[in-house]
């Protein structure tokens, strides 16, 4: 009976990260046949995605090596795109430190933004099936991606530079699909927006570390909504 409400659960994770994992298709592809095109070869090409499981900084770390960028270089610009998963890690630090290790590794490794946002429920990774569902629905994501860059590098001699085509427009709409649904509070509203506002006009002026600096500014924006928000509530409580 075990057994087969935990595959249940197996099943009910693969289902519901599936329209993500058809969304990264392009992406998946791009960064496969993008890796050919820069004179990786094709185990090259296929260990990014083997040992590395993130997208966006697959994508620039291939760009820059493709560039002959030097190491510092490289290792600085993906510690700061992959930083956000430092902040899930934290986000999850009280769910899982109680884990062993046989679980706690696995779950880190597929903690990617998707498996992220499907844990955002209060009940997330409690209990033996939670994690089933946890693994089953990462497991699956990270599958799939190396399945489409398998696709990409394989056709990657026979397409054109795929960068050309927006494909990689897929990441954003990708991060707009995961962060809708989240916008369930005035904070989270806030940082929203903030976010948004904030990347497109530093963009616009060419500053570096544009998405970085407006992730920071809109963290705190949040913060200070929060704040607010809160004491505004004390205040009305007490009078």
């Amino acid at each position: 009976m075990k057994t087969t409400l935990a595959k249940r659960v197996m099943i009910k994770g693969v289902l519901d990260i599936l329209p993500l994992n058809l969304a990264v298709l392009p992406w998946g592809i791009l960064c496969g046949s993008l890796a050919i095109q820069r004179d990786f070869t094709a185990l090259e090409a296929l260990l990014m995605p083997l040992l590395v499981f993130a997208g966006s900084a697959q994508l620039v770390a291939t760009e820059l090596i493709g560039a002959n960028a030097p190491l510092a270089t490289i290792l600085f610009t993906t510690f700061i795109i992959s930083s956000r998963h430092f902040l899930y890690g934290l986000a999850l630090r009280d769910k899982m430190k109680v884990l062993p290790g046989n679980w706690r590794y696995p779950l880190g490794f597929l903690l990617t933004d998707e498996l992220f946002a499907l844990s955002s429920h209060r009940r997330a990774f409690n209990g033996k099936y939670r994690l089933c569902y946890a693994l089953a629905a990462g497991g699956s994501f990270y599958l799939c991606w190396l399945f489409w860059n398998i696709i990409g590098i394989f056709a990657g001699s026979l397409l054109p530079d795929l960068t050309t085509l927006g494909l990689d427009f897929a990441i954003a709409v990708t991060f707009i699909a995961l962060v809708v649904p989240t916008i369930t509070s005035l904070p989270v509203l806030v940082t929203v927006l903030v976010s948004a506002l904030l990347s497109v006009v530093l963009k616009l002026y060419q500053v570096e570390l544009d998405l970085v600096l407006a992730a920071l500014f809109a963290m705190y924006a949040g913060y200070v909504t929060l704040t607010w928000q809160t004491r505004t509530k004390l205040r009305v409580n007490r009078e």
